[in-house]
């Protein structure tokens, strides 16, 4: 009995004694002087000097990509399916069934590529509108001058676009190393810094009643730039994709593929998800 009295009498005392230390209020009027001049010193140490080059190729790579994809378009023919963001590069649709409905509606492209800008700019590179509106000259004149293009000139389009799209997925996963970017669980909204932000609810859908919190995670490239995996037909498959050859077909990402189709080489790391030399589809 006196053991145990004993006992509870250092374990009620220790007690206490966090209570206290928990309990104790601080004085915010001094603390903030030291607050601020820990995020101004840590404020010195950005951007990081030796990532500027890497956040200046991104953007230059941005730029080839989206011109590169502008040209391509005009050659090769993209469908989307009306009720599911599924797309399709080629003349006709396939018939695999895939399709989820208005369950999964389409992200905003141009946010995803705005993440990219974010990054790089946090990342020291020269964001300004005129390097912005080199973008849409750009297109507009490589829009102008595709129905001049011959075969070899497509062809280096495409090698430069898809080297572009390999630069710049790469670039990205570099900056995300020492920049660290968030991603919502719940709607992919995508913020650029260590932290979420409580500015702007979240809503999974614009009909849904729900407007919670986000639901903070750790952003990966694919968070700001979406591969966006669809069928690929190779050689040995039929003209349309029939969905019971689904198992045989590959797949690749959009841009990979549109660029295949105007004669670039596809990197070696995507052939297996490619099914290059796969077997085709059974015979019906």
């Amino acid at each position: 009995m006196a053991l145990r009295k004993f006992v509870w009498h250092h374990v009620f005392k220790d007690l206490n004694r966090q209570y206290r230390f928990y309990s104790w209020k601080a004085d915010m009027k001094k603390l903030r002087p030291m607050i601020l001049k820990r995020i101004e010193n840590r404020a010195k140490d950005y951007p990081i000097q030796a990532m500027i080059p890497v956040a200046n190729d991104v953007l230059k790579a941005r730029t080839f990509l989206i011109q590169g994809v502008s040209t391509l378009l005009k050659f090769f023919p993209i469908v989307t399916c009306k009720f599911c963001p599924e797309v399709y590069i080629g003349e006709e649709g396939h018939l695999i069934q895939t399709c989820h409905g208005f369950k999964c509606r389409a992200k905003n492209t141009t946010h995803e590529w705005i993440n990219v800008v974010e990054l790089c700019s946090q990342a020291g590179a020269d964001i300004t509108c005129q390097n912005l509106q080199v973008i849409a000259e750009g297109e507009n004149n490589g829009a102008e001058e595709a129905e001049s293009l011959s075969s070899t000139d497509l062809c280096s389009i495409a090698n430069r676009t898809i080297r572009a799209w390999e630069t710049l997925r790469n670039g990205v996963e570099k900056l995300l190393f020492v920049y660290p970017a968030k991603v919502c669980k719940y709607c992919s909204e995508v913020h650029v810094g260590p932290s979420g932000h409580k500015a702007r609810l979240c809503g999974v859908f614009k009909f849904e009643s729900f407007r919670g919190s986000h639901l903070w995670k750790k952003a990966e490239v694919d968070d700001l730039v979406p591969p966006r995996i669809v069928w690929r037909r190779r050689p040995q498959d039929p003209p349309v994709l029939l969905n019971e050859g689904r198992d045989f077909y590959g797949h690749a990402p959009a841009v990979v593929d549109l660029c295949t189709k105007g004669g670039a080489i596809a990197p070696s790391k995507y052939y297996c998800m490619m099914k290059v030399q796969g077997l085709s589809g059974p015979v019906l």
